[in-house]
């Protein structure tokens, strides 16, 4: 059985995988950097300068300092993070529909059918018209 697993592992496949998912984690990190950097900078100035990663709607506000007893952290609903995610669907979404656009470019075209020969109604016509002529 642990020979089965190590040959499972070791196969191009799930090497492939792991690589693959390895740089998805890396590229998500790219991504959220570009939608929290650039992109919602320029959307919140469009928008009357608005900053959606602070908006909240507060449920519980904070009471205490941080770090001290008694301390109560805020308890809020974010949803301009929520927002930024959405945006970050919307960019990877996009960015993988060109990809897949551009990947599919490359593929060759399948090759024409080769002509096949006469039908078997055409060889069935040849062979009549010959028994004729013998007659």
């Amino acid at each position: 059985m642990l020979k089965e697993f190590k040959n499972f592992i070791m196969t191009g496949n799930v090497i492939e995988f792991a690589v693959a998912v390895i740089l998805a984690g890396a590229v998500g990190l790219v991504v959220n950097g570009f939608v929290n950097d650039i992109v919602m900078p320029v959307v919140g100035e469009f928008s009357g300068g608005m900053d959606f990663s602070n908006m909240k709607v507060i449920l519980t506000k904070a009471s205490g300092v941080a770090g001290e007893e008694g301390y109560i952290a805020e308890n809020a609903i974010r949803y301009g993070a929520w927002i930024n995610t959405l945006v970050n669907l919307i960019i990877v979404g996009f960015v993988l529909f060109i990809i897949i656009k551009a990947y599919n470019k490359t593929k060759k075209p399948p090759a024409p059918a080769a002509p096949s020969g006469p039908s078997e109604k055409d060889l069935l016509i040849e062979i009549r018209d010959l028994l004729k002529k013998q007659k």
